[in-house]
């Protein structure tokens, strides 16, 4: 077992600090509450800084680089001309983990909640269904093997075919398109990859099965550090129309606070500045809103279709930032985009470029 525990691993992927956050709570829920016996790798872009970095390696047993801008990746000249795929080329990078026979991969925003070792056991691609589209598995959990010639093969298929939800699921699953009929044993139960909203779907079933459950995925805009939380009373209270589960959350936040928040310096900036600086004592609630989203991940959830509505993107500001946009001097001669993310830039007349369209979310 020592020996297939060095040559398997489970993967997951941080293209920024905040999201190395989730990745710290996944690789202790992994360690501490799972206690798996394989390899924990993790997947970061240039978005997570070096503090970051070094607390990720605390955790993990292998920190792999993916710089999607790297002009000597051939891969990444192509991408220029298909900045839309830029996050699920990322994720793609998980196939070029050749030194293991076979991974796992598990979204940042998920929560292992007991062992899952035998989901190596499995076959490329083994994945459970989405619980929005059935016929379609979630990619936030699957079973697969590093190759070469796949990463190859996914790269090619992707630049021809592209994905019709404009990101890694939708691509995952128009390249395995025989998951929904050839073989029931690369059908994952629904207990290694439950999403919160189906807890209210079909309750019945929730209730009867929840003690079974493994993995928990917090998809969605919202995730488990937006949700508030009072330091006195060290319990979280779900954001109204989230569906998330206070259990799991609750689960979540106690690996954090155990495990992560202890270690993090109260120095930085932004979100992982202030969760540093939470204090047991003081009974303050922490959260409540995706305002500590950088401008690039906030953009990147509008596009998708994860508006934070209660936050940062509720009417009331981004109808301030479009009158201020409008409100420009009339000689201007720069035209402004309705964008509440973007800052006024120049149109050129003589640009032969097309518009980027934001892709319309499947199954986040």
């Amino acid at each position: 077992m020592a020996e297939r525990g060095d040559r398997e691993a489970f993967v997951t992927l941080a293209t920024n600090d905040t999201y190395a956050l989730g990745c710290l709570v996944l690789g202790n829920s992994l360690r501490q509450r799972a206690q798996t016996t394989r390899k924990l790798v993790v997947m970061i872009t240039p978005g997570v800084t070096q503090p970051m970095r070094n607390q990720l390696a605390r955790v993990f047993d292998m920190i792999y680089d993916v710089n999607l801008l790297d002009s000597r990746d051939a891969a990444n000249l192509q991408l220029l001309g298909r900045p839309d795929l830029s996050v699920t080329f990322t994720k793609l990078h998980c196939w070029r983990l050749t030194m293991f026979d076979k991974a796992v991969f598990l979204d940042a925003d998920t929560l292992v909640l007991q062992n899952v070792d035998e989901l190596f056991d499995r076959e490329e691609l083994s994945a459970a269904p989405d619980a929005g589209w059935p016929d379609c598995f979630n990619s936030g959990v699957f079973v697969f093997r590093p190759s070469e010639e796949t990463y190859d093969s996914l790269l090619k298929f992707a630049m021809s075919q592209g994905s019709f939800d404009g990101g890694d699921q939708g691509l995952l699953n128009m390249y395995f398109r025989d998951w929904a009929t050839k073989d029931i044993a690369r059908h994952l139960p629904f207990i290694y990859n439950v999403v919160s909203q189906a807890f209210y779907s079909y309750l019945p079933a929730f209730t009867q099965f929840k003690d079974s459950v493994k993995i928990v995925h917090f998809i969605g805009a919202t995730k488990p550090w937006h949700h508030p939380y009072n330091t006195a009373t060290k319990e979280v209270t779900p954001l109204p129309e989230t569906g998330h589960n206070k259990d799991y959350l609750q689960i979540w936040w106690d690996i954090f606070m155990s495990f992560v928040q202890p270690t993090l310096d109260p120095s930085l900036g932004g979100l992982i500045g202030e969760l540093a600086s939470l204090s047991l004592q003081t009974g303050a609630t922490f959260g409540g809103s995706q305002s500590h989203l950088s401008e690039q991940e906030r953009k990147l959830n509008w596009e998708r279709g994860q508006v934070d509505y209660l936050g940062a993107d509720k009417f009331e500001n981004i109808k301030e930032k479009l009158d201020k946009s409008m409100k420009g001097p009339a000689t201007s001669s720069k035209t402004y985009t309705s964008n509440p993310f973007s800052t006024s830039i120049p149109v050129s007349t003589t640009s032969t470029a097309k518009k980027p369209v934001a892709p319309k979310n499947c199954c986040f």
